[in-house]
């Protein structure tokens, strides 16, 4: 699918549509153009980034299935390439696209394989403000990636209730899908915190804007956007950590119930060692055993059973084992 969006300043009006419009935009045109292209056959998309002098390599890394964000500077645009979430994702087991930002003077590039919940919500805004396109691409590309990055925040701020939740399921009614949730959890709280490593030194980057790209009125746009990109890693660091102390815990709390069924069984064990060494004794064939011609011999010997078993309960109760 190719969309677009043609901002006209001399009527302050957006005309949506498709490749028509790029089509009708030319290099001189002082209307602001947004090529939105998503999930194109590469016969289709390269000739249309082609002619708006996209550089073959980043072309090359954009089309790429997986690639780290980056931010280069060419002659006449700046590549951005960024790491969004997937239209499923709506919590921390999260797909993630890779999301290509083409930025020129009048002109605005966006390439993804698959659907971006980011680009959409844009683009209805571009739809209902014309107003929005009026700051030209570096504005439209910094609220893209607010938008991206909002994304990952909000994810990350529905996990500390079920992370509260585990905590308590542990002590009540713990079981190895807790462990398995914690474990599952711990990676993909690793991979955002990567993601937003990445994404930390694209958007400080773009601060410097040694390329001159982004004019000073983003200033405070981008500020906002570093700090968004701050949070999602201190945040997916915080709660990794959580999740690993859930975990220890959980494994913690595991060792000491079977330590407490190893310490029943031995207990159980040496309770009965003395009793079957006695039974062991009276249960050999040997013709002459005085005991055996006792009346009383049987009872005899399970009463010593019973002292000893006695005993032992009462010495292990007073050494604090039961």
């Amino acid at each position: 699918m190719i969309r677009t969006a043609l901002y006209d300043p001399a009527t302050k009006q957006v005309t949506t549509g498709g490749r028509e419009l790029a089509e009708q935009w030319t290099e001189d045109d002082a209307r602001t153009l947004w090529v939105d292209i998503e999930g194109e056959a590469e016969d289709v998309e390269l000739p249309l980034l082609r002619s708006f002098g996209i550089h073959e390599l980043a072309i090359q890394d954009a089309m790429r299935t997986r690639h780290p964000p980056k931010i280069e500077a060419f002659d006449n645009f700046l590549f951005i390439l960024l790491r969004g979430l997937d239209a499923e994702t709506t919590n921390v087991d999260f797909g993630v696209i890779q999301l290509s930002l083409f930025v020129r003077d009048n002109v605005f590039i966006t390439r993804h394989k698959k659907k971006s919940v980011s680009a959409n919500a844009l683009f209805a805004e571009v739809e209902q403000d014309a107003e929005v396109m009026s700051a030209g691409p570096p504005s439209l590309a910094v609220r893209l990636s607010n938008k991206l990055m909002r994304r990952y925040i909000e994810i990350l701020l529905d996990l500390e209730p079920r992370l509260d939740a585990v905590e308590a399921e542990m002590f009540e009614r713990p079981n190895d899908g807790q462990l398995a949730e914690l474990t599952r959890y711990k990676s993909k709280l690793r991979h955002l915190a990567r993601i937003a490593r990445y994404h930390k030194i694209v958007v400080a980057e773009l601060r410097k804007d040694a390329s001159g790209f982004m004019p000073d009125s983003l200033a405070h746009e981008l500020t906002d956007l570093y700090e968004q990109i701050e949070r999602t890693e201190s945040l997916s660091d915080l709660y990794y950590q959580v999740a690993a102390d859930l975990t220890d815990g959980y494994i913690a709390l595991s060792s000491h119930r079977l330590n407490g069924v190893m310490q029943i069984l031995t207990i159980i064990t040496v309770l009965f060692v003395p009793l079957t060494f006695l039974a062991g004794i009276y249960g050999m064939n040997f013709e002459y055993m005085p005991e055996l011609s006792s009346s009383n011999g049987y009872f005899v010997v399970i009463g010593i059973m019973l002292v000893t078993a006695i005993f032992q309960l009462i010495y292990f109760r007073r050494k604090g084992w039961l």
